[in-house]
């Protein structure tokens, strides 16, 4: 008897470990992304779509070397005969969604069945997104006193910048990007110092540089003014409008010389308010000494927080990417 029950918790064992593998069964379809960083984004997306007849695998393009980028993936695919049905490519739009074919990239992107886009510039527009900030520092901080409305401070944002960026675009789509190149926008278009009391003065200093920018714009190239309007117009049905442009602005920009400039005097605001806090209800030293402690180990790094932010499904682009995932099982 102990011999059998021996041999049946065995069986019964090897039977359940098999359960944690992946089955033989269920297709496997490879994902490219550009770099490490893409791969959470894209599993968390990709994986709402997996049953128990498919399932992805989100990799590198390259298995032979540590090359990366939007072109290898995209070439990786292209290139390869099992594109489609168990191969497709995953990567950020950049300006490729707004240049709607104007450009030979775009033109591959915009109109593969097989190679899905963030419709954002990129995955830290999503990171960005103004709906999740108050979250992200909540996170963060640990502290749920919001001190900056981020919906109203990003639609007001992207008012600012929206008429300049048309002209960025426009520019792009000429294939010119020596004349108004990305960069030169970004430093138009970068908080630079943030006082939270006075929060209006970081958004004026910001449209005084973009209205210096785009008046000599308008000056050199005035013949060029009404294609700019022009273009602008055909952007709208993209979801490109005054109110969004903070989403189609280079990514690491919006992150980098935005929102981290943005959250990081919030945060620094909220700790101390939550360090005085605990200061005050302490009864003695030894027990302020310990909360103190315990509260500093659990809070966290407002950039990392925000690349661990999943908090944007709810975005009008985000979907517009699920539904192209439907389609493509569909």
């Amino acid at each position: 008897m102990a011999i059998r029950l021996t041999e049946n918790l065995s069986s019964a064992y090897i039977g359940a470990a098999h359960k944690l593998y992946p089955q033989k069964s269920r297709r496997k379809i490879i994902a490219y992304v550009e770099s490490y960083d893409d791969i959470p984004f894209w599993r968390a997306l990709l994986a709402d779509f997996e049953n128990e007849e498919h399932y992805f695998q989100i990799m590198l393009p390259s298995a032979n070397s540590l090359t990366k980028g939007k072109k290898m993936a995209l070439m990786s695919a292209l290139n390869t005969s099992g594109l489609g049905e168990n191969l497709i490519a995953c990567v950020d739009s950049d300006y490729d969604y707004l240049l709607q074919g104007a450009t030979y990239l775009s033109k591959e992107i915009n109109e593969s069945k097989y190679v899905f886009q963030t419709y954002t510039y990129a995955i830290e527009n999503y990171r960005c997104y103004a709906g999740s900030l108050h979250e992200v520092c909540v996170q963060t901080i640990l502290n749920d006193r919001q001190l900056v409305d981020f919906n109203e401070f990003m639609r007001l944002y992207s008012r600012i910048t929206y008429p300049l960026f048309i002209w960025s675009v426009y520019f792009q789509r000429k294939k010119d990007v020596s004349t108004f190149p990305i960069t030169a926008f970004g430093f138009c278009a970068g908080l630079h110092e943030v006082d939270i009391r006075n929060i209006d003065n970081c958004l004026k200093s910001v449209e005084k540089r973009v209205n210096k920018k785009l008046a000599e714009l308008e000056a050199n190239y005035s013949k060029e003014k009404a294609k700019v309007e022009l273009l602008g117009t055909e952007l709208i049905p993209l979801g490109l409008n005054p109110d969004t442009t903070y989403l189609f602005i280079q990514g690491h920009h919006i992150m980098d010389n935005v929102v981290i400039k943005l959250l990081n005097p919030i945060c620094t605001i909220l700790r101390r308010e939550r360090e005085e806090e605990i200061k005050s209800l302490a009864k003695n030293e030894e027990q302020y000494a310990n909360e103190l402690a315990c509260y500093q180990h659990t809070i966290s790094n407002i950039e990392t927080m925000l690349r661990k932010n999943i908090d944007y499904k709810d975005l009008f682009l985000y979907k517009q990417l699920q539904k192209d995932i439907e389609n493509f099982f569909e």
